[in-house]
């Protein structure tokens, strides 16, 4: 008998006992869809993890400073130092890194206030980088982008809020001063003024830098008119109040050093009095590398190493994620691969009936030459089969069930945008895996039975029949 017989008559006794095959199949379905649901659980939180650190941790960025050179080659020979700091050729080689997505050179500079419509506002942080890689570093825009326009600034969508409206606040002093309970301002108008965004989109503001020294920090005389291109969205999730605090811009790189220079120029002037001959000012302090996926970061680190450069990533944190993700797979694992247990208890108590019941047939076939091994592997055949269908009918009602699930967590949850719909999938992987837990399933809750009706005595199952 060739494997093909064997099949056509596990077939055949598949259909005869349509109710016990169903009850058996349904079993096996529940378990081999519990192992897929279970792998799709851990597979789909893992990725949403990454995603998410990705986002907010930054764990597929790569951020390069100069190194750090031995003490004992900086004091033999301060030249041999310039071998550890950034330059632009080590920029262009790291161009050329596999898996790179986008580099970007960063300068930052100092707090700075701007003036636009007879308001105020102000900005913390303030980068010099190019322009058109914020997009490829995870920033979106709400209005606007970045052009190839000169003196043009980017603003978040923080840094639109609150601003200072001079006008308005010597009218609420000067209501005050007629009215003793006139709230001018105070309180909960004050917070509700300070989530508002004012609109600056293709607006003229006027940049002006501020000085810190040993008195402080002091105004200048120093002004930059700049066009507001584009305004950054506020990310998701983040609350007004939240925003508000997180007041940044991006400026082009040549920009920063204009202004780097003036600020450094101004400086001068004001602690010797006179303007001296002045410093060449470093383009950038930093090299950002944002990695098409955080599986490349540590292969990049190591190029980056090679460069007598020091890098900086939050992958650790990610690491750390992933340690406790593992937990949770096995216990999702271990739930399905339970289920898939009493799911073969239900094969092993329908197949020795099926013995029982076949006695029979299996003397007739005894006595008409079949040996014992044939008739293990008719029922092995028969169970196998038996788990095949109920892999089947398990990858079936797993796609039912993740459905189900997102339908109801897309339901009951926030709005959200388009690529966050699908909280649950499937991987290709999970597929196999779990076809072949149901197939082994079936083949091994058939050994038992197997061994049994070989060993049925013929002449005694034909004389009880």
């Amino acid at each position: 008998m060739n494997i093909f017989d064997y099949l056509r008559l596990a077939w055949d006794q598949l259909k005869r006992r349509v109710v016990v095959t169903a009850l058996c199949t349904m079993g096996i379905a529940i378990g081999s869809a519990s192992i897929i649901v279970a792998l799709s659980f851990g597979e789909s939180i893992n990725h949403y993890s990454r995603v998410q650190m990705s986002q907010f941790m930054k764990t597929d960025e790569i951020t390069i400073h100069s190194g750090n050179p031995p003490s004992s080659t900086s004091s033999r020979d301060p030249n041999e130092t310039k071998a550890y700091e950034i330059t632009k050729s080590k920029i262009d080689i790291m161009r050329t890194f596999p898996n790179v997505k986008a580099i970007a050179t960063y300068q930052t500079l100092n707090s700075m206030q701007f003036e636009v419509d007879h308001k105020s506002g102000y900005i913390n942080n303030l980068f010099a980088t190019e322009l058109d890689t914020l997009s490829d570093f995870g920033f979106e825009f709400q209005q606007g982008g970045p052009t190839d326009q000169e003196n043009t600034i980017i603003l978040s969508y923080g840094a639109t809020m609150g601003l200072f409206d001079e006008q308005l606040s010597r009218s609420n002093q000067q209501a005050m001063r007629n009215n003793s309970d006139y709230d001018g301002g105070s309180g909960d108008r004050n917070i509700q003024a300070r989530l508002i965004a004012y609109p600056l989109y293709q607006k003229q503001v006027i940049l002006k830098p501020n000085l810190y020294g040993p008195s402080g920090m002091t105004s200048t005389n120093i002004q930059f008119p700049l066009r507001v291109i584009g305004i950054l969205k506020k990310p998701e999730g983040m609350s007004d109040q939240n925003a508000s605090n997180m007041k940044t811009a991006f400026i082009s790189p040549s920009l920063g050093k204009k202004l780097q220079e003036a600020i450094t120029n101004a400086a001068n002037t004001n602690v010797n009095g006179s303007n001296q001959e002045q410093q060449p000012v470093p383009e950038f302090n930093e090299v950002k590398i944002k990695v098409t996926d955080s599986t490349h970061v540590k292969n990049i680190e190591d190029g980056v190493k090679k460069l007598k450069l020091s890098s900086q990533t939050n992958l650790h944190y990610e690491e750390q994620m992933q340690g406790q993700l593992v937990i949770l797979r096995f216990i999702f694992g271990g739930v399905g691969l339970f289920i898939l247990f009493v799911a073969s208890i239900s094969i092993i108590v329908a197949m020795t009936m099926s013995t029982h019941q076949r006695r029979r047939q299996i003397g007739i076939m005894k006595v008409l030459g079949a040996n014992l091994s044939q008739i293990r592997n008719m029922f092995i055949a028969e169970s196998a089969m038996l788990g095949l269908l109920g892999g089947a009918c398990g990858i079936l009602l797993s796609y039912w069930v993740i459905w189900g699930i997102n339908l109801a967590v897309i339901q009951f949850s926030p709005s959200q945008s388009g690529s966050d719909l699908e909280i649950l999938f499937i991987s290709t992987w999970i597929l196999p895996v779990g076809l072949f837990f149901a197939v082994m399933t079936g083949v091994l809750s058939g050994i038992y039975p197997a061994i049994k009706a070989s060993r049925t005595d013929a002449l005694t199952a034909i004389k009880r029949d």
